[in-house]
């Protein structure tokens, strides 16, 4: 009987170290995900500012292209990616100040993914406050 009960506890024990491993590990994986994007050139040109940066290599984009004006978002464009999705995202933010789109769309996430070509649009934005 005592054997059985010394049997089962290390059965127990090693099934919680094992789930605790095992949820420590998704969490790094998690941490991991999100800002692997890069800015490849940031400039101002008669008032406008031009960005274009590459996009984590987890989203399906693999360039977006923005111009700001004074706060404003007046164009997104992605290369790549999920069309209809990418057209929706730069015409639905279009006219809206900079900080609005970071709030509206930092966070979101593709299926199982971290992040999404809308988060990473919001990181890319929030980097260059």
């Amino acid at each position: 009987m005592k054997r059985i009960l010394i049997t089962a506890a290390l059965v127990l024990f090693c099934a919680a170290a094992s789930a605790q491993a095992q949820s420590n590990m998704q969490t790094v994986q998690a941490a991991q995900v999100v800002d692997d994007f890069k800015v490849v050139s940031d400039e101002v040109k008669d008032g406008v500012r031009y960005i274009v940066a590459t996009p984590s290599a987890r989203v399906c984009s693999n360039k977006i292209e923005i111009e700001i004006v004074d706060g404003i978002i007046m164009k997104v464009v992605y290369t790549r990616g999920c069309d209809g999705n990418a057209k929706g995202i730069g015409a639905l933010i279009k006219g809206m100040a900079v900080d609005e789109a970071i709030r509206r769309l930092e966070g979101i996430t593709c299926g199982k993914k971290a992040t999404s070509c809308p988060d990473q649009l919001a990181r890319i934005l929030k980097s260059l406050k």
